[in-house]
């Protein structure tokens, strides 16, 4: 079975993984907070909506690199710092998904950056 890697690290970098990868007939998305640069002008946002927006389309971006879409996804896991951003961010979540609502997984998770959520998935690969 052949898999292939998307975004893989460079030597020595601080993020030990690949953007994703694909096999089987699936795409693997690891997991990605909105864009964060400043020294760059690339800010995440300051509210929840922002993040989950911006993290959203960097996971769209990953997905077609990797030969997949959004509409192809059919599990994400959302990763949130705090539970009272949980209504903000899925009111911005299902405006990305309008074709139906993939399986999710949610949970609370710790990083060592100020980002309020984050996402994975699992997509179906374009044939």
């Amino acid at each position: 079975m052949m898999i292939d890697f998307f975004g893989e690290p460079h030597p020595g970098s601080h993020r030990p993984f690949s953007h994703a990868t694909r096999a089987g007939g699936l795409v693997f998305v690891s997991g990605h907070s909105a864009p964060h640069d400043p020294h760059n002008g690339i800010h995440r946002g300051e509210s929840a909506t922002e993040q989950v927006r911006e993290a959203l389309a960097e996971m769209a971006r990953i997905l077609h690199e990797a030969g997949s879409s959004m509409d192809r996804v059919v599990m994400v896991t959302m990763l949130i710092t705090d539970p009272a951003d949980y209504h903000e961010c899925n009111a911005e979540y299902v405006k990305h998904f309008p074709n139906g609502l993939p399986a999710r997984h949610t949970a609370r998770f710790g990083v060592p950056t100020e980002a309020k959520v984050g996402f994975s998935c699992i997509a179906i690969a374009a044939a």
